[in-house]
Parts: C-alpha cells; structure tokens; sequence
C-alpha cells in the first residue's frame, strides 16, 4: 500500500493523506473517511522513508538513573503522556545509576537517532558538562538546575528549609539529617543546604553537623539511622533527603523499640506511596514530578520548532504534606 492507494480508497487527494499522517489539519469528514480505510487495510507508513523525507524519526531518547525509583517513574509517566499526545515515541535509556552509562548513551544519541533528548539527571561530570554543549540534537534536562542548559527542576533547598523548620516548629530540638550523595546537586546538596539553613535560621547551628550520607535506597535508609543515632546519641526529629531513606529510617526506630513520632519524628521528600503507606505517616515535600516531565517535553516540541522566545529555564514549585498523627 502507499499514499496513493490509500487516498484512492478514501475519495480524497494524497496531499490530505500525508496531512493525516503527519497529524496536520484537514475536516473531520476526510480525517474519518481516511482512518477507515488505514484501519481496515492495515496499512503503517514507512518509519525509514519518512525520516529520510522530513529528516525527523519522531523519537526522542528519554535517559533515566534507574527505573525502580517511584520519582523516576512518575516523570516518565509525565513525558510519555506529552509524547503519545504529541505523535512521538520514546526509546528509553537506563543508566543504573552509572553516570559513565549517562554519557554513553547521550554519545548515542547525539548521532541523530533521536530528535531530541530528556535527560533525568543526577550529578555533571567535567565530562557531561562537555557532551551537553556539543550534543547535535536538543537536550532538556529534568530534576536539576544546570545554568546555561534548558532544564525543568524542583525547588529543592526551600522544600527542605521549610520541612526543618516544621520540625524546630514541633519542638524538636534535637535533628538529625540522612543526606543523599552530595554530588547529585538536587537531592543531595540542595536538600542538605536547606537542612543547614534552617537550623541555623532558628539558633540551632550545631544541629548542621548532625548528618550522614545514605545511597536511594531503603536498606541504605535502615543502615544510615543506626550509624546516625551512635554518631550523635539520642535525637528527636530525622531529616532524609527521600522518602525511601525516610522508610528505612522509620523501620531502624520500629525494630530497635523507638518510638516515632512520640520519640522522633521522621520526614522525607517525594510524597511518594511509600510515605502513605508507612505508619504513622511521613511528613514529606510533594514535588510535581509528572508535570516536570510534561514541561521538558513541551519545552523541547519548541526548541524543535523553532520558536522563539522558548522557555530555558523552569523552576516548579512544592508543598508539604503533614499526615503526622500527634503533635
């Protein structure tokens, strides 16, 4: 079959089955009339010939770190919606956790496999900085803030300020912080940034020092709680830069008999199904993450159109969710 056959089945000019086919404007009337017969014949344009014609594959290369983080998949569920609304397809890259994997695979896209590139991003090697600047096609990036590259992120410092002074608000004097990699700017020193701050804010400067680094995951989180309380002795309010180190904290202080949150109080950032689920409930940040991965998508349809005046730089906000059972 061809665009020819197609138009001659439908009654209408072959102009208006390439209309069709590259989601252009035509009536509902032809638009009815060619979708019949597309769907009853079976017939898919050639993936190869279109490329070739438009110099477009009308896929865009999505990296993530890992697939098992809940934030992750959230914004993917954001770009995959945009991208399916949009007449796109993803091909989905994942690192795990490996950020040479990172560059490797912005390597292979930057050879025009794709249109375009979502990168979800942890931490900026000398070496992705580098890759980034020299890329053939469009990059957006989503979750951290790299000056001079079009970027979607979260206000991570203020979430975290904010949460610390919840917890001084509460009447506890006596913090300890469970940080991310500090090398990943948004989760992990953002976050501890804000955690500084806000006790420095409320007269507690000390309280800075009180803090140990946990990788993205529960086990981490289990570990972490235990070396923090033998570091510093008794505390009464826990800090994590995610919810996940957040559920490992909490089932350190449930198996060794501590109390949360009449003994510590535990919060973490995400406001992910994890935090519902554990009990009591963390306080946590929600952050918007499908809507970040709707935005970088939205972002980068006009970075490849062209227009001007496109975003560059989008900063989403926060707000914290408090299902602490007592105080």
């Amino acid at each position: 079959m061809n665009i020819a056959e197609i138009a001659e089945m439908a009654g209408v000019s072959k102009a208006a089955v390439s209309r069709y086919l590259n989601n252009g404007y035509i009536s509902e009337e032809k638009r009815e009339a060619i979708h019949k017969v597309v769907e009853r014949t079976g017939y898919r344009p050639s993936v190869q010939a279109q490329t070739l014609r438009t110099r477009k594959t009308r896929m865009i290369g999505v990296i993530v770190p890992k697939i098992s983080s809940t934030s992750v998949a959230r914004v993917v569920e954001g770009i995959l919606s945009t991208l399916n609304e949009r007449g796109y397809q993803m091909l989905l890259a994942v690192a795990q956790g490996d950020p040479s994997k990172e560059l490797e695979y912005l390597h292979a896209f930057h050879s025009k496999q794709v249109d375009g590139v979502v990168l979800i991003a942890t931490v900026f090697t000398p070496e992705h900085k580098r890759m980034l600047k020299k890329s053939a096609v469009p990059v957006v990036i989503v979750g951290q803030h790299l000056p001079g590259h079009c970027a979607v992120f979260h206000d991570d410092y203020h979430a975290s300020y904010d949460l610390t002074r919840l917890l001084l608000d509460k009447g506890r004097k006596r913090l300890g912080y469970i940080s991310a990699d500090l090398r990943d700017q948004a989760a992990g020193a953002e976050r501890y940034r804000g955690f500084c701050d806000g006790v420095r804010d409320m007269g507690c400067e000390e309280l800075a020092d009180h803090f140990v680094t946990a990788d993205f995951s529960i086990a981490s989180g289990y570990e972490q709680t235990g070396k923090l309380l033998k570091k510093y002795g008794s505390l009464d309010g826990l800090l994590c830069a995610t919810d996940t180190i957040a559920v490992g904290a909490a089932r350190y202080l449930r198996e060794h008999g501590i109390k949360s949150p009449d003994q510590i109080l535990v919060a973490g950032h995400g406001d992910s199904e994890l935090a519902r689920m554990t009990y009591p409930p963390l306080i946590t940040a929600h952050y918007f993450y499908e809507e970040s991965g709707e935005t970088a998508v939205k972002m980068l349809m006009e970075l490849l159109e062209g227009k001007e005046g496109a975003s560059r730089e989008i900063k989403l906000g926060y707000y914290i969710v408090d299902r602490s059972a007592k105080e």
